[in-house]
């Protein structure tokens, strides 16, 4: 394997790139018109355009993607996540052109892409399944209320070919189930282009807990330990970490037991995740697999010392797994960088990155797409970067992530920075009481007046308020809320 081309963009596509390099692979890009003079652009050894500025036009287009990757004698293309990463049809154009997608077979994305029969095949895997019900197609009010009866409420309609919380309602009781149903419906067709749904058993203050997979086409499988995903807004993941503060050894076998099963069920091959839900009294049910490399897989490289997109193209050329005695080792915490006002209901915001400067220092990693005067648009995702933190315990991660969050300045748009801070100093995240309604049960973000900022902020702002070079820096959160950053509700490009 010697070029391989990313389709993707951002930080991920950066993050791809360094490990194709170290590897003395070449590196191929292709890029939007926003795109063009982005950080995973530079970061490659040839680009190519995409003509368009939306993901429909652009990163979607796969058929163009392999297009240019056969006009430049590409061998390989890697994913990411997100766009066409779990898009089956993309992987087998992929293999019909000849060239090798770097993830899971086509059947393997088709098969876990329909929840209703993943969850079939999980329970013949004996991996336990939280209780639902299937419901078939044009199914009347009686049949869908007497398998909501079955199941009980509360409980969850959700999507069969869902995902980042897409066609999904909690309904609390029978009175709101015909509204809920129909809603789901219409915004799964509208979504993902498949209106079927399937009611689940809603536990609340479950936890997210999900297991990090590996195959190969040699027959082997196996975890590489979980990750703690429960603090989320709109059903999405904003901070993770590894190892999870709610397992003991005993529950971690059986939930990797249980992850390793589910992989040799369906032959994967690639990186994966399996997804699970874990209530209070220690009991777990599968939730979903992930047919992909995860936007949180950082804490897991930074907990077992492994490079999981190297450990992807090995596998992807054929080879055996290249792991050796697999042990977690310390802990490390991941929080997303958004531009978005979480005090604004999490409002996207977009402008022009003027100040760029990220965190240094021992047992920091930052996994950035973007830089100064980079262009936040309208057309992607806010993720802006993915900050990671290790330590030798919990407290040590922790309190690394919150001296970098301290030091980390972006000034043009607002982020979600200072937010991130008042989360990881809750006294329920300190404790480790996490759920997926955290943020919800203990008022976060609590309400703040953005009108009072102290003229520090100006100060730290006007000065830029640390030095790259040297790693130090004054403190400097409230460049993030304020005046300072509010003006990317304006600065539209």
């Amino acid at each position: 394997m010697r070029r391989v081309l990313i389709a993707n963009r951002g930080e991920i596509a950066v993050r791809i790139a360094r490990t194709l390099r170290e590897m003395g692979i070449e590196v191929v890009a292709v890029f939007s018109e926003p795109d063009r003079s982005a950080p995973h652009v530079v970061a490659a050894d040839q680009a190519h355009p995409l003509v368009g500025s939306t993901s429909a036009e652009t990163y979607l287009r796969g058929d163009r993607i392999i297009e240019i990757a056969l006009e430049h004698e590409v061998d390989a293309i890697h994913p990411g996540y997100g766009f066409l990463a779990e898009n089956a049809g993309f992987a087998q154009a992929c293999a019909d052109a000849g060239i090798t997608f770097i993830g899971p077979s086509p059947e393997a994305i088709r098969t876990m892409g329909d929840k209703i029969v993943a969850k079939k095949l999980m329970r013949e895997a004996g991996v336990p399944v939280v209780p639902g019900a299937d419901l078939p197609a044009g199914a009347n009010a009686a049949t869908v209320a007497a398998a909501a009866d079955e199941v009980g409420f509360p409980l969850l309609v959700k999507a069969a070919a869902g995902g980042g919380g897409k066609g999904m309602r909690v309904v609390e009781n029978a009175s709101g189930l015909e509204d809920s149903l129909a809603a789901a419906q219409r915004e799964a067709q509208a979504a993902f282009g498949d209106a079927r749904v399937f009611l689940e058993r809603y536990v609340p203050r479950a936890r997210h807990v999900e297991f990090q997979i590996f195959g190969d086409t040699h027959g082997n499988y196996v975890h590489l330990f979980e990750r703690e995903c429960s603090v989320q807004r709109r059903h999405q993941k904003i901070i993770e970490e590894a190892p999870s503060p709610a397992l003991t050894p005993e529950l971690r076998e059986r939930m990797g037991s249980a992850a390793v099963s589910a992989a040799r069920t369906i032959g994967y091959v690639n990186a994966g995740t399996v997804e699970f839900m874990l209530d209070d009294d220690g009991d777990f049910y599968f939730l979903e697999v992930n047919t992909r490399l995860q936007v949180e897989h950082p804490v897991t490289e930074l907990t077992v010392h492994e490079d999981l997109v190297r450990a992807q193209i090995v596998v992807a050329r054929g080879e055996p797994l290249p792991f050796g005695d697999l042990r977690q080792q310390g802990h490390s915490v991941e929080c997303r960088i958004y531009a978005e006002d979480a005090w604004r209901d999490f409002l996207p915001s977009t402008g022009v990155i003027e100040r760029y400067l990220p965190p240094m220092g021992p047992g920091v990693r930052v996994d950035s797409g973007v830089g100064a005067g980079s262009v936040v648009s309208v057309h992607y995702d806010p993720m802006l970067a993915k900050l990671i933190t290790w330590g030798g315990s919990r407290a040590e991660a922790l309190r690394r992530m919150i001296h970098a969050l301290d030091r980390y300045v972006i000034v043009g748009v607002t982020t979600n920075i200072a937010f991130l801070r008042e989360v990881l100093e809750h006294e329920a995240f300190r404790a480790g009481a996490l759920h997926t309604h955290f943020l919800g049960e203990h008022g976060l973000p609590a309400p703040r007046d953005h009108d009072d900022v102290p003229i520090e902020a100006f100060i730290a702002g006007a000065l830029g308020a640390t030095d790259a070079s040297s790693g130090t820096a004054a403190p400097v959160h409230a460049v993030h809320s304020g005046p300072w950053s509010a003006g990317g509700h304006w600065r539209n490009t």
